[in-house]
């Protein structure tokens, strides 16, 4: 009996097909529009965490505005910080626009960074060609340099600029290295440096506060060494800067990458919950044309029914029939959506160059939602089918 409900359900649907079609429509957007915009939404932000993992997580940046009494931190209060447990290393940000000079060549409004060793220590594929500063650097305050493929271009055209002297601020610096192309720049060091679309140099941080004029160091980055314990590590940091600025409200402010990446988490979860909630609206219209089209075709077909209950056929065969149609609807409904979710996705994340993957928990909350509308919406229509009056429905004929 369920096999010849089913053959007669396809039948009924196949033999209507514009109707079906309209019918399903709704099912269709509603499922596409979930897959689509959670495996989108999903690709971006899995983008994003990738970008602040490649600059590694267990990193601590350190913002510290100071007080009317003293400004940023001193080279005792760097110190500090690097001796408290579980700091692997400490790196000073310092930046500054300038002029490079190479004989009469000029370029304007290049941003000089101030760098240590520690800093190529968590950047080791950072050069092309050339070596890296030591603490040699540091504590003679060498007038040594590493400059990037803008300025090398620039400056040096044709020729290999390592070993080669270019002019800062005056001063000339041998160029010992060479940066890899400006695109492999940490999202840290833009926020910590903004623009530079003119070229950038390094040169060691004790030279650049030289240069700069300054005494003390406002930025810097400090790496975790076991980030399972991190809270208790910025707890420590946030006590030796208090302690620095003799306990000023505002004076420093911590930004811990770990926690942001827990935020864009938590903010990915909300918007795929609000998108399935839109999407699922479009779900939800779906069934009722399902319903109204079941409604329909219980109308239509009044003779069929009292034709077979009078040969006796039983009430609950007839609302299983009409039951199974409705769930035939609503899963084509969702088989061709998922179809064309997938699609969509896959061409919207080749199209902004993000990366495809399917979302599972999508295909499953839309098929299965697609599912249950089915058995929601039908059972109405097929519980009034079942409940005709077979002498009722025979005097249509």
């Amino acid at each position: 009996m369920l096999k010849e409900n089913i053959k007669m359900s396809w039948q009924n649907i196949t033999g209507n097909r514009m109707r079906s079609f309209l019918t399903i429509l709704g099912i269709v957007i509603g499922v596409a529009a979930i897959i689509a915009l959670i495996t989108i939404v999903q690709g971006v932000t899995d983008e994003i965490n990738n970008q602040f993992m490649n600059i590694g997580t267990g990193k601590v940046t350190v913002q510290a505005y100071g007080t009317p009494l003293k400004q940023g931190l001193s080279d005792n209060d760097i110190k500090n910080l690097s001796d408290i447990e579980n700091v692997k290393g400490v790196s000073p940000n310092l930046s500054f626009p300038s002029s490079a000079v190479k004989n009469y060549e000029v370029i304007e409004d290049v941003r000089i960074e101030g760098k240590n060793e520690v800093y190529f220590k968590d950047n080791k594929d950072i050069l092309s060609r050339g070596r890296v500063f030591n603490i040699l650097d540091m504590n003679s305050k060498n007038k040594v340099a590493i400059i990037d493929q803008k300025i090398a271009e620039g400056l040096f055209f044709g020729k290999d600029p390592l070993g080669d002297n270019l002019i800062i601020a005056g001063t000339t610096y041998e160029i010992v290295g060479v940066l890899k192309d400006s695109d492999s720049q940490d999202v840290m060091a833009m926020m910590n440096a903004g623009n530079n679309k003119n070229g950038r140099i390094m040169i060691p941080y004790t030279t650049a506060m030289k240069i700069a004029g300054v005494g003390n160091i406002s930025s810097v980055d400090i790496t975790i060494d076991d980030t399972s314990i991190i809270d208790d590590t910025v707890a420590s940091i946030e006590l030796v800067l208090d302690q620095a600025f003799n306990y000023k409200d505002d004076s420093y402010y911590v930004i811990n990458l770990d926690t942001l990446i827990e935020t864009m988490k938590t903010m990915q979860g909300m918007m795929t919950t609000m998108l399935a909630g839109i999407a699922g609206i479009s779900l939800l219209v779906g069934g009722i044309g399902i319903m109204n089209m079941m409604l329909v075709s219980v109308t239509e077909r009044t003779t069929e029914i009292g034709l077979r209950k009078a040969l006796g056929a039983e009430p609950g065969s007839i609302q299983v029939q009409f039951l199974i149609e409705s769930i035939f609807l609503s899963l084509l409904g969702g088989f061709i959506g998922l179809l064309l979710g997938v699609g969509i996705s896959y061409l919207a994340c080749n199209a902004i160059n993000i990366p495809f993957s399917i979302s599972t928990s999508a295909i499953t909350l839309a098929v299965g939602f697609s599912a249950g509308i089915g058995i929601i919406f039908g059972w109405t229509p097929a519980r009034k089918a079942s409940l005709l009056n077979p002498i009722d429905a025979l005097r249509s004929i």
